[in-house]
């Protein structure tokens, strides 16, 4: 069974910065693509960031090029994502995914198939 958990979210100010980690059980994200996901009140989940299972490509919406950096450490099972330079328009629930075997599409939500709880991040203005 494969779990996902994310951490590290909370309140910030516009400007500030947090970083959120996203803890997997079962294979190693070298295995497989991973990705981050939000979604704020009222709206659809949105793709934010992903990368392939050899950690070679990275994707990143456009609203957050710049100002996300999605990442991974092997040896301890987890993914991260460093959000500087926030914005109110950040706030949301974000959730990481991993995708399925062999789905090349880095931004599609139906392509993953495993999903974290998610963590909540406000972006005060």
């Amino acid at each position: 069974q494969v779990q996902l958990v994310e951490s590290g979210g909370g309140l910030v100010q516009a400007g500030g910065s947090l970083r959120l980690s996203c803890v997997a059980s079962g294979r190693t994200f070298s295995d497989y693509g991973m990705g981050w996901f939000r979604q704020a009140p009222g709206k659809e989940r949105e793709f934010v960031a992903a990368m392939t299972y050899s950690g070679g490509r990275h994707d990143y919406r456009d609203s957050v090029k710049g100002r996300f950096t999605i990442s991974t450490d092997n040896a301890k099972n987890t993914m991260y994502l460093e959000m500087n330079n926030l914005k109110p328009e950040d706030t949301a629930v974000y959730y990481c995914a991993r995708r399925r075997p062999g789905d090349l599409r880095t931004d599609a939500l139906s392509a993953y198939e495993y999903w974290g709880q998610g963590t909540q991040v406000t972006v005060s203005s």
